[in-house]
């Protein structure tokens, strides 16, 4: 569906509303993964949709409805469901009017066409090139390649109207051998720089440098985390930026904005035109993109906002809104930290003992006001001494608080996408001192 056909559905939708305020999004998505494990595609997936949501807002109440049909009919009746729905609702002193929108200009690199009609073949080669790197080295791996491409259009009665369409490709692998495993990922908008032998190469050499793991010691540890570690830990932090976190108190910094928590190499920012992870210019209710610095070296400097935080607690809307209806508020979706001046080697070479930590695994909150998670490592976590890296060490469980973390790091001066199941973001590579680790294990 092009973002034509996707505003003519809006068109649509708005012109049949009797609704004081009514908000429109039409979405389509075409998805597909590839997986793979010991030399095999052992499983090809595709997915297509389109869906239609309908917010209107009556006397200060909100009704919400959604389909994936789009005939003339469908758009006309899930107009009105949403509307008798707002009935139902309790009125909300606090509702604002709906933004009126502004210029979304697409970021470059946003939509790559090899990526939109990427077909199984193209996953498999690349899913074929990390199997080889894998058996060549007498180990086997498990992962997966998807690609994907999405439109969204969303209109509303105050006159926004904006269009966005997207691409995005992955690929990761753990490769295993009799006592070790290695990690290795990317994500890219262009499928073709998706490199599979790359993909398998670093994986398998993690996997051979981790056999024969040590135990160490648990307690405080120097630890350089890659990207896909302190991608995973950061997500744990990211909602605290949330107006609605810090109206609530649930935020770290709730009250104490301004205020200095981190090293002062730490500046994290939102941007969703960052050449690594260019993406949606505008959020779910049509309003442009600001891209705020929410950390600057070390200290809180700015939340994220919707029409709702921004009107409730008189500060500009900084264009972070989810679709409607959520639990979560506004949410910084483009993160990016920045580098700092120090290669990831420089960093090992400088740490007399520590741990190189590739990933971690099944993190959980323990402590949301104070950002203590707990974790532990996996597939690739090795030795430090006396600035080399010293052999495999086994996985350790970890209890740390965010927040103190960031107070003792120092990022190098590289920049990797990493992602998970929903998340995405930019970061370089860290050095942090005084990592809490609880407990080893015996693999």
């Amino acid at each position: 569906m092009t973002s034509a056909e996707r505003e003519a559905i809006a068109k649509r939708a708005l012109a049949a509303s009797t609704a004081d305020q009514t908000e429109v999004i039409v979405s389509v998505s075409d998805s597909a993964l590839t997986r793979f494990t010991r030399g095999i595609s052992n499983q090809n997936v595709a997915a297509t949709d389109r869906s239609i949501s309908v917010r209107a807002i009556v006397g200060g109440r909100t009704g919400v409805a959604s389909t994936n049909e789009t005939s003339d009919a469908a758009v006309d009746a899930v107009t009105a469901r949403a509307i008798a729905l707002a009935a139902f609702a309790p009125a909300d002193p606090q509702q604002p009017a709906l933004p009126s929108g502004g210029a979304t200009p697409t970021p470059p690199g946003a939509y790559v066409e090899t990526t939109a009609h990427a077909d199984p073949f193209a996953r498999a080669h690349i899913a074929d090139a990390i199997v080889s790197q894998a058996e060549i080295a007498g180990f086997w791996g498990a992962g997966y390649v998807a690609t994907s491409s999405s439109g969204i259009t969303i209109a509303n009665s105050a006159g926004a109207l904006a269009s966005f369409d997207g691409t995005d490709a992955q690929a990761n692998v753990k490769v295993i051998a009799d006592d070790s495993s290695g990690f290795a990922e990317h994500y890219a908008t262009d499928i073709e720089r998706i490199d599979g032998h790359e993909i398998g190469r670093r994986a398998v050499t993690k996997t051979r440098d981790g056999a024969n793991p040590r135990s160490v010691e648990p307690g405080p540890w120097t630890v350089i985390l890659e990207p896909p570690a302190i991608g995973e830990l950061l997500t744990y932090l990211l909602s605290h930026f949330s107006a609605q976190s810090y109206d609530e108190g649930s935020s770290f910094f709730s009250g104490r904005l301004g205020e200095r928590f981190f090293a002062d190499g730490v500046t994290i920012r939102d941007d969703y035109a960052h050449p690594l992870a260019p993406g949606m210019p505008f959020d779910y209710e049509a309003q442009p993109k600001t891209r705020p610095t929410l950390v600057e070296r070390g200290a809180v400097r700015e939340i994220v906002t919707d029409s709702y935080y921004a009107h409730k607690l008189g500060r500009p809307n900084t264009g972070h809104a989810l679709p409607a209806p959520n639990a979560w508020g506004p949410q910084a979706l483009n993160v990016v930290v920045d580098p700092g001046s120090t290669s990831a080697d420089e960093l090992i070479s400088q740490t007399e003992r520590g741990l190189l930590i590739s990933r971690f695994w099944y993190i959980r909150t323990v402590d949301q006001k104070r950002a203590i998670v707990t974790g532990m490592t996996r597939d690739g976590t090795f030795l430090i001494d006396h600035g080399r890296i010293a052999g495999g060490v086994r996985n350790l469980r970890f209890n740390q608080s965010i927040v103190d973390a960031l107070a003792h790091a120092v990022f190098a001066n590289d920049a990797h996408r990493t992602g998970g199941y929903g998340y995405s973001l930019v970061v370089p590579t860290v050095k942090i001192e005084g990592f809490r680790f609880t407990s080893t294990t015996e693999f």
